[in-house]
């Protein structure tokens, strides 16, 4: 296994802690060259440098599988330059979310690899916790179809409509997906597209779904899964909230949605399979996605 920092540097101490949960689970636990080093107030050093610590593991036979130490800011730097034929070649999975959802889109798009999202190694036990712990282990080493059901308190539950949607499941962190259309976004015709934010006024929220559409990449998708949308747009008196232009923006595709899944930013994370089947019940309120390693 190895660690990784394609985006923003991560404290020492956690990376500790997820490679000590690593370790006894008796994986042989790697740290990249320059996982902890430092460039401005929000890179882990240079784009070559990151770069290089990423197609690395790509390229080692011995590394099974790649792991975010943290999000922040930075991977979308790096996307184009990764060893696309070393991950055709061997398509290891990358664990990873928020940041790393440029590096999940650009590895499907251009190397049909998937991934998870799932938790960085930059652990932190009040946030992760011994179920998040779980959820990963079972993912990588116990692998087995993953059912997700919907959380009615989930303020995305209120954008659900009626049916059901099969295909391939990709996203991410909506941001991020919108601003890989045109080099790193792949088309979605066919696929369940996973969306999820946090800290979006709604303005950027419109604008990405927006983006998302007039660039049609949203042509002929199968069927939407909203997460989480945390400290987005929440309701106030006499303005539109995350949940009105969810419904303006996505209901017009006339596909099944099934909002109110709790996935994206929130505490003790699903280890959830990107790049593999699933399938979408909005009248159930579940998602099932097959495994994502074999």
């Amino acid at each position: 296994m190895r660690l990784v920092s394609p985006a923003s540097r991560p404290d020492p101490a956690e990376v500790e802690r997820g490679a000590s949960i690593l370790c006894a689970w008796g994986l042989r636990v790697e740290v990249g060259a320059h996982a902890f080093d430092r460039l401005g107030h929000y890179l882990a050093g240079t784009d070559d440098d990151r770069l290089h610590d990423i197609n690395d593991a790509f390229r080692d036979p011995d590394v099974r599988a790649v792991f975010s130490t943290t999000g922040g800011k930075g991977a979308y730097r790096i996307a184009d330059r990764l060893d696309f034929e070393a991950i055709a070649r061997d398509p290891k999975p990358l664990i990873g979310f928020s940041d790393a959802t440029t590096l999940h889109l650009i590895r499907w798009q251009r190397s049909r690899a998937g991934g998870f999202h799932g938790p960085h190694l930059g652990w932190r036990d009040a946030y992760y916790g011994a179920v998040a712990a779980e959820r990963l282990r079972q993912a990588l080493m116990d692998p087995a179809p993953l059912t997700i059901r919907q959380d009615p308190q989930e303020p995305t539950a209120a954008v659900t409509t009626a049916g059901a949607a099969e295909g391939i499941l990709m996203g991410g962190t909506l941001g991020l997906i919108s601003g890989a259309v045109g080099w790193a976004c792949p088309r979605f015709e066919g696929a369940i597209l996973f969306i999820e934010a946090i800290d979006q006024a709604i303005g950027s929220i419109d604008r990405s779904l927006t983006q998302l559409l007039r660039s049609g990449h949203l042509d002929g998708v199968a069927g939407i899964a909203i997460g989480q949308f945390i400290r987005s747009a929440e309701a106030r008196p006499g303005k539109w909230s995350m949940v009105d232009v969810l419904q303006d923006r996505l209901r017009p595709l006339g596909v099944p949605i099934l909002g109110g899944l709790p996935v994206g930013h929130g505490p003790a994370p699903y280890t959830m399979p990107l790049g593999t089947r699933a399938r979408l019940d909005a009248d159930a309120g579940t998602l099932s996605v097959e495994p994502g390693v074999r």
